[in-house]
């Protein structure tokens, strides 16, 4: 049996302990939550740009143009720049894309709906969805304020869960790296 992951239970812990801290931060300031992943995704785009610039001037680009990684790097630090300079308008980017999402998602579950009624039986379920995600999409549309925080405390409570599930099964581990055998060392 592979006992490794057991022998380093407190890493899992560490990782529990520290995902229940940022769930209650993100609860009790949802819009530290939104910092952080505004400024995650401007970095992403900032160091993804830079590469790509530095594959287009030494030539690694794998068959590519020079220029189209050229544009793609500019482009990405361009948007890395703005998000730092106006991080509220990525954020309402960012939720006017996830209203979107719900709603096309929603009439794609209705029309199937629809379409299925004469197939299969609970189809009504698959059009209560698709209602619900419409509804859920104008919502953030509606009120985008009211939207960020659901967001962000959705995010928080998974945080929290993930924490306290991983913190359970770190203890169990714990439990099963004091019956683990100890490795043989082997002379040279």
């Amino acid at each position: 049996m592979e006992y490794s992951l057991a022998r380093n239970w407190w890493l899992l812990a560490l990782r529990g302990v520290l995902a229940m801290i940022f769930g209650v931060l993100v609860f009790l300031w949802p819009v530290g939550g939104w910092i952080v992943m505004v400024a995650s995704f401007a970095a992403y785009a900032l160091v993804g740009g830079s590469f790509a610039i530095a594959a287009a001037l030494t030539g690694d680009g794998g068959g590519r143009r020079w220029w189209a990684l050229l544009i793609e790097g500019l482009l990405g630090i361009a948007a890395g720049v703005l998000t730092l300079v106006w991080p509220g308008l990525t954020q309402l980017a960012l939720l006017a894309f996830i209203a979107a999402w719900a709603i096309a998602t929603g009439i794609f579950s209705v029309v199937a709906a629809i379409r299925l009624r004469k197939e299969i039986q609970g189809e009504w379920l698959l059009a209560l969805n698709g209602i619900l995600s419409v509804a859920f999409g104008v919502l953030l549309v509606l009120w985008p304020a009211e939207g960020l925080l659901a967001v962000a405390w959705l995010v928080a409570a998974y945080a929290f869960a993930d924490g306290v599930l991983s913190l359970a099964l770190a203890f169990r581990l714990r439990g099963l790296a004091r019956h683990a055998p100890t490795p043989m060392r082997t002379a040279v």
